[in-house]
């Protein structure tokens, strides 16, 4: 299989049917029985092959090698050595490598098209001027008809050109816009993890000012700050690794550890999980940015938080109770909220977040996950 791909990429990159092509217009070329069955352009009368005529077969198919890399040259030798064989006469079977190399050139050619098809028609003109003076009986209609066949053959080679750039600046749209995927959900994960970290160390931090006068009680709060600031470097560093989108997928036990230290920083928190499997990164993510915002707008409120694992999807809800009187609504700026909304349509899911009756705040994602093999 590993062979058949490297033959298939330097057939592609390569261009190997042409010089195919030319070994298949050399052989018929030489076959008797094919003598005098090629193009015949200018009216001459046929003449068998000689010295001469091997030259002008040369001439017309070794340089399709390198009609990919050097398309006017190559047209250029198939032109001359199709004059040759047109003007003499020897009507060979190479002849019909003159549109295949129009149709390279055609295709190919990124630079002064226009000034190469005008050279080449001056070419043309004089060339099937030359067949009257050597007694060809060739009408002028037959003329005019070639050349609009090989005008129709330039118009194929421009409109293959065309769509491979099409389809090159489509692909560069997509990248271009994959790249931009990619920066926005790092700067969504980042602003989940700062967001969620940084809040927690505050509240940590404010609790230990109002602890001074109860060493014992002081010293856990300095120590779940420190581990606070701990996973939150972690988290960074995995974002800014930049590592395959699976990479730092939190482990079953994650959210356990995100509501445990939410509890240190001061917040009531129920936890519940069922079902099998355990949380993705979107999943985690809802968790951490509702118990973020249960921090900034409800500290102290109780929160609950309810995961179930099913055979198709994952489902989160975590609800907080009313804040205390003077407080904001746990609702959040929106962003984070926004960005996980987008990330589980995405997936398929559905995400809603509002304000309850009683005056608190839930969060409540369903996230399609793969069906199990």
């Amino acid at each position: 299989m590993i062979g058949f791909r490297r033959v298939r990429e330097l057939w592609r990159r390569y261009a190997l049917w042409y010089p195919l092509i030319g070994l298949v217009l050399v052989a018929g070329s030489l076959v008797p029985a094919l003598a005098g069955q090629g193009t015949r352009w200018g009216g001459m009368p046929d003449r068998p092959l000689d010295g001469l005529g091997v030259v002008a077969v040369a001439l017309q198919c070794v340089p399709l090698a390198g009609c990919r890399r050097w398309p006017v040259t190559c047209f250029a030798l198939v032109s001359l050595g199709f004059a040759v064989d047109q003007l003499r006469g020897y009507h060979t079977f190479a002849g019909t490598a003159l549109p295949v190399a129009l149709l390279a050139l055609g295709a190919g050619l990124e630079r002064r098209r226009g000034l190469t098809a005008l050279g080449f028609s001056l070419a043309y003109v004089a060339v099937a001027a030359l067949f009257p003076a050597l007694g060809a009986g060739e009408p002028l209609a037959e003329f005019v008809t070639f050349y609009l066949a090989l005008v129709l053959v330039w118009a194929l080679g421009s409109w293959l050109r065309a769509t491979r750039i099409a389809e090159a600046e489509r692909r560069r749209r997509i990248a271009e816009d994959s790249r931009h995927a990619e920066r926005t959900r790092i700067a969504r994960d980042l602003h989940d993890v700062v967001t969620h970290h940084v809040t927690a160390m505050v509240v940590q931090a404010e609790a230990a000012r109002c602890l001074t006068a109860a060493p014992e009680r002081l010293d856990g709060s300095l120590v779940a700050v420190t581990e606070t600031g701990r996973r939150a470097l972690t988290e960074l560093r995995h974002l800014l690794d930049v590592l395959n989108p699976d990479h730092g997928t939190p482990a079953g036990s994650a959210l356990r550890t995100l509501v445990e230290q939410t509890r240190r920083a001061g917040q009531a928190v129920e936890f519940t999980e069922d079902g099998r499997g355990s949380a993705g990164p979107v999943a985690y993510r809802v968790v951490q940015e509702a118990l973020t915002n249960a921090l900034k707008y409800a500290r102290g409120s109780r929160t609950r938080v309810q995961v179930h694992h099913g055979e198709r999807e994952t489902t989160v809800t975590v609800s907080t109770d009313r804040p205390e009187p003077g407080g904001d609504p746990p609702g959040g700026s929106g962003r984070g909220l926004a960005g996980l909304r987008e990330r589980v349509d995405m997936l398929g899911g559905d995400f809603s977040a509002g304000q309850e009756p009683g005056g608190g705040f839930s969060v409540h994602a369903r996230i399609p996950t793969e069906s199990p093999s």
